[in-house]
């Protein structure tokens, strides 16, 4: 078959020679398609590697995010659990320690309502009908041949006793005053160890105001 010697101008439609690249007639070149088929694949190229690039990162950005998401979720859940743990702890110890701490008030309250609160009542009455002297109500208190109670008994008693001592002295010196007593006799008596046992600023008290 033989080749054709001529074509026809694609710009003007004149039949001019095959191997001319530039028509005679309208002097336009004449591109083939290969150019073009060429142009379009490297446009096509280019932009699938611009797009296909901008996938992978923002699937890389995504993939980063959701790992960031889930360690900061992970991290939480731990924060989460160790403060619960702690706040069971603290409440159960706070639990257990007070059964213990209302045992041992309940036992205390216990010994204080006998042996104590029974001292207790025998000093206020000392105080009151007899007008004894602390450390008299004390030896009261104590003594074998008196009360009979324990010493701490006897402790709380007086520290709780409400009491005006210096108005028990001068009561006190007032009876000895009806038995026609001098002061000084009576200030000896109030502050004797083998009398009253007042303090000397009590008896000093008592004597200043014995005849108001």
């Amino acid at each position: 078959m033989k080749e054709k010697k001529t074509k026809v101008c694609k710009y003007c439609k004149s039949e001019i020679d095959a191997k001319a690249k530039i028509c005679p007639n309208c002097r336009k070149k004449q591109g083939g398609k290969l150019k073009w088929i060429i142009i379009a694949i490297v446009v096509i190229a280019i932009l699938g590697s611009l797009f296909g690039g901008g996938d992978d990162d923002s699937s890389s950005s995504s993939s980063n995010s959701t790992k960031t998401t889930t360690q900061a979720s992970t991290q939480t859940s731990k924060s989460t659990k160790k403060a619960t743990t702690q706040a069971s702890e603290s409440t159960k110890k706070a639990t257990t320690q007070a059964p213990k701490a209302t045992t041992e008030a309940a036992t205390t309250e216990e010994k204080v309502s006998a042996e104590y609160l029974a001292a207790l009542g025998k000093a206020e009455s000392y105080s009151e009908s007899m007008h004894m002297s602390k450390q008299g109500i004390y030896d009261q208190l104590t003594s074998e041949y008196g009360e009979q109670f324990d010493e701490d008994a006897a402790k709380y008693a007086i520290d709780h006793l409400d009491a005006n001592w210096n108005e028990n002295a001068l009561a006190k010196a007032k009876e000895y005053r009806k038995m026609d007593m001098s002061s000084d006799a009576i200030h000896d008596q109030l502050t004797s160890d083998y009398g009253e046992k007042f303090t000397q600023e009590e008896a000093d008290y008592a004597i200043q105001h014995l005849d108001d």
